[in-house]
C-alpha cells in the first residue's frame, strides 16, 4: 500500500513539474516576444530583438552613433574601406570586414550571422538581400530635414539597446550647441558649400546632403537656387566669383576616400581670390570624413556643427 501510495505521489509530482516547466516555457515566450520591436522606415517595417548581440553596419554614421552609445561589442561586422579615422577601433581583426559601401560580401556577411543589419543611401537597392540573411533596418538621413531624421535613427538605435537616456543626454547637447551656432551666424553674409572632386566642383544648397549648413545653423546660401542633388550643381570658378560668398565651405572628396587630397589646389584660383571668402580667410576645408562619409552619427554631427561655429568666430 505504502508502494502505491509513492508511487502515486511520484506521478502528481511529475505531472506538476512539467505543467510548471510549460508554464516557465509559455511565459519566456511571451517575454521574448515582448522584447521585439516593429522598427518603421524608409523601406519598410522589421522586427527586431531588443539588444541584437551580433550587428553588421553599413552605415558610418551608425557605427559613430553605436560607438557612442558604448556598443561597439554588439557590432560584429562592417565595410571597413574607407573607415573614417575616428573610427578606427573597428579596424580590429574581431569585426569581420565585409567588403565595400557600394559593393556588399552577401557571402562573409552571411557567415558573420547577424541579429540585425543596418544599412543606408549606398546599399539600399539590396536590401532585400540583406533581408535573406537578417532582419535589416535603413538609417538614412534625409537632407531635407536632416536634423528629424538624424535624431530619429538615434532614438531607434537606442530603443533596440535600452540606450534612451544616454541617448537623450547627447541628442540635447547637440541641440544646445546647434542653437549657439545659429545665434553667432553674422546678419548679412552668405555661404556657399562645394565638393572638390578630381579637379571639379559642385555646389550644394539648401535641403542638400551637405545643407545643414543653411538649413539648420542658418547661414544664409549665396545662391538659394542651387538644385538639390547627391551629386551637387557642376560650377566654374566664374560662377563663385560672381555669387562672391563671404563663406566657402569645401567638402574634399578625394581626401574622404584615400585618394588625392586636391581641394587647396581646384579652390583657390585667381577668381575665387576675389570673393570675399578668400579675401577674409573665411575658405573653410571641413572635415571630409564627418561631412561626405559618417554624417548623422552622434560624433560626427557634433563635430560638424563645432566646425561651422568655429568658422564664424
Amino acid at each position: 500500500m505504502k508502494k502505491l501510495l509513492m508511487a502515486a505521489m511520484l506521478m502528481l509530482l511529475a505531472v506538476f513539474a512539467v505543467a510548471c516547466g510549460t508554464d516557465e516555457k509559455t511565459k519566456a515566450d511571451e517575454e521574448t516576444a515582448a522584447k521585439e520591436l516593429t522598427i518603421k522606415h524608409e523601406l519598410g517595417e522589421t522586427k527586431v530583438k531588443q539588444n541584437p548581440e551580433k550587428v553588421v553596419v553599413f552605415d558610418f554614421g551608425t557605427l559613430d552613433t553605436l560607438q557612442a552609445l558604448g556598443l561597439s561589442n554588439n557590432v560584429a561586422g562592417l565595410p571597413k574601406q574607407s573607415l573614417p579615422k575616428y573610427l578606427n577601433d573597428f579596424a580590429a581583426d574581431k569585426y569581420a570586414d565585409l567588403g565595400g559601401l557600394k559593393e556588399p560580401d552577401f557571402e562573409k556577411i552571411n557567415e558573420a550571422a547577424p541579429d540585425l543589419n543596418i544599412i543606408s543611401g549606398r546599399q539600399s537597392d539590396s536590401y532585400d538581400k540583406f533581408s535573406d540573411i537578417a532582419p535589416t533596418i535603413y538609417q538614412g538621413v534625409d537632407a531635407k530635414d536632416y536634423m528629424k531624421s538624424f535624431q530619429t535613427n538615434v532614438n531607434t538605435i537606442a530603443s533596440i539597446f535600452g540606450k534612451e537616456d544616454k541617448a537623450k543626454k547627447q541628442l540635447d547637447a547637440i541641440d544646445k550647441q546647434v542653437a549657439d551656432v545659429k545665434a553667432s551666424v553674422p546678419e548679412g553674409k552668405t555661404g556657399l558649400i562645394l565638393l572638390a572632386n578630381d579637379g571639379k566642383m559642385s555646389a550644394y544648397g539648401p535641403g542638400s546632403r551637405f545643407g545643414l549648413i543653411h538649413d539648420v545653423l542658418g547661414v544664409t546660401p549665396a545662391d538659394p537656387n542651387i538644385e538639390a542633388s547627391t551629386h551637387g550643381q557642376s560650377v566654374s570658378s566664374e560662377y563663385i566669383a560672381e555669387k562672391n560668398p563671404d563663406y566657402i565651405y569645401v567638402v574634399d572628396r578625394g581626401a574622404a576616400v584615400g585618394g588625392e587630397s586636391s581641394a587647396k589646389s581646384v579652390v583657390e584660383n585667381e577668381l575665387v581670390k576675389k570673393t570675399n571668402a578668400y579675401k577674409n580667410d573665411h575658405i573653410v576645408y571641413l572635415n571630409p570624413e564627418y561631412w561626405y562619409l559618417s554624417g548623422g552619427g552622434l560624433e560626427s554631427v557634433a563635430e560638424m556643427v563645432k566646425e561651422v561655429g568655429d568658422s564664424l568666430k
